[in-house]
């Protein structure tokens, strides 16, 4: 998931950075401060596609993700 939140958004993110948690199970995605999501929350992992859309929607709005964007 890093490689490719890495290759989609090459001019929109600076970097990935992983960090393990002290909690089993935990998996949350934050861009700056603000999260994006958690897997307690929704209760289960994103699919990519899904979690691609909502980093656009936070580090690039306008930006078209292809074939991410199609139902």
């Amino acid at each position: 998931m890093a490689q490719e939140l890495l290759t989609t958004f090459t001019d929109d993110i600076h970097g990935v950075f992983l960090k393990p948690s002290e909690f089993s199970g935990r998996f949350s995605i934050h861009v700056d401060e603000q999260a994006i999501f958690d897997r307690k929350v929704a209760g289960r992992f994103p699919e990519i596609k899904e979690l691609k859309q909502l980093v656009r929607d936070v580090v690039n709005p306008e930006k078209d993700l292809g074939h991410s964007d199609r139902k």
